[in-house]
């Protein structure tokens, strides 16, 4: 085709893709370091840290450790965690999660000491903490709603009272997030924020994660509270219940196989959104890296870039790190 025979085509989109400058120019969504929320496992003991097997790169510390770990997340930019505790014990009524001197409260306090700005969202739910891997529980084999938030309330009291600058209640009970924050409320804790897992799927892509903090449950499984893989409408309804009783920040969970849950509740709730880029979404990067099949890296920004498109105003990964000293 000469010069003469060139198509007569008034916009050609070709042209904001032609150099490497113009594409970050006309960029619509841009993922930052301030949009990473890094899962911190912690563990009883000293002077420890264990890869997680399932999870290659990502570990459980002792909170010694956990301590280092987040002035090192701070000097990458990344100002918040999400804080998960291996308890010394587990025992069937929940108790040792409202400990005052469980492994969370005691993490909490480590990290606040030397890192005071971080900011520090905690895990809330009863999987690690009793014997059978369930979220609440459990009596004749049936987990138990009222009576496991009752136990939710002390946990976030306890976790709020040690320094929590948000607590984030991911067990799916039906009124938790109401009774948590009139509990925070009535403890003097008006200050303290509540993100909830409030789209939280009953998910295939949990797997690692149960391996790292040792919490698979131990009979049946968690679709009589999480919720069913097929649904939208009700995901829309429970994230709308939690805002009705109090939450800050809600949750979608899974991440990369739910962004269409992602778009409608940003579209329809006026609140901050986040997304939880789960183990098992990690774990299969990395598994298709060590074969070679793929590019983690483009790969791992590419994941993170699309839940920002997707809406998410803030990002759970274990490739917090590794995304960050990229975006630097």
């Amino acid at each position: 085709m000469s010069q003469l025979d060139l198509l007569n085509i008034p916009h050609r989109p070709r042209r904001l893709r032609r150099t490497a400058a113009i594409r970050n120019l006309v960029q619509e969504r841009t993922l930052t370091v301030n949009d990473l929320v890094y899962p911190l496992f912690v563990m009883p003991g000293t002077n420890g840290i264990e890869e997680v097997a399932s999870m290659p790169g990502s570990f459980r510390y002792t909170i010694d450790n956990a301590v280092k770990e987040c002035q090192e997340l701070w000097d990458l930019g990344i100002q918040c965690i999400d804080l998960f505790g291996i308890p010394e014990q587990k025992t069937e009524d929940g108790s040792e999660s409202y400990n005052d001197k469980g492994i969370i409260q005691e993490a909490i306090r480590a990290i606040k000491a030397k890192v005071p700005d971080l900011c520090i969202m905690t895990d809330v739910a009863l999987d690690p903490f009793t014997p059978f891997g369930h979220d609440g529980l459990v009596k004749d084999g049936i987990i138990l709603n009222d009576e496991t938030v009752e136990v939710l309330c002390k946990m976030a009291i306890s976790h709020a009272n040690a320094g929590a600058d948000f607590v984030s209640p991911s067990d799916m009970m039906d009124g938790r997030i109401g009774a948590i924050r009139e509990s925070l409320d009535d403890a003097g804790f008006s200050d303290v924020g509540i993100l909830s897992y409030a789209a939280k799927y009953a998910s295939s892509f949990y797997g690692p994660f149960r391996d790292a903090l040792h919490s698979a449950p131990q009979f049946g499984d968690k679709s009589t509270y999480q919720m069913n893989a097929g649904n939208t409408d009700e995901a829309m309804k429970e994230i709308e219940l939690d805002i009705m009783e109090g939450a800050d920040i809600v949750m979608v969970k899974p991440g990369l196989a739910y962004l269409d849950i992602v778009y409608r509740a940003k579209e329809r709730f006026d609140v901050p959104v986040a997304i939880y880029h789960v183990s098992g979404e990690y774990a299969m990067v990395k598994a298709a890296a060590a074969k070679g099949w793929i590019d983690e890296d483009r790969v791992m920004m590419e994941s993170l870039l699309c839940m920002k498109r997707a809406g998410g105003d803030m990002i759970f990964t274990y490739y917090a790190k590794e995304a960050a000293k990229r975006l630097r």
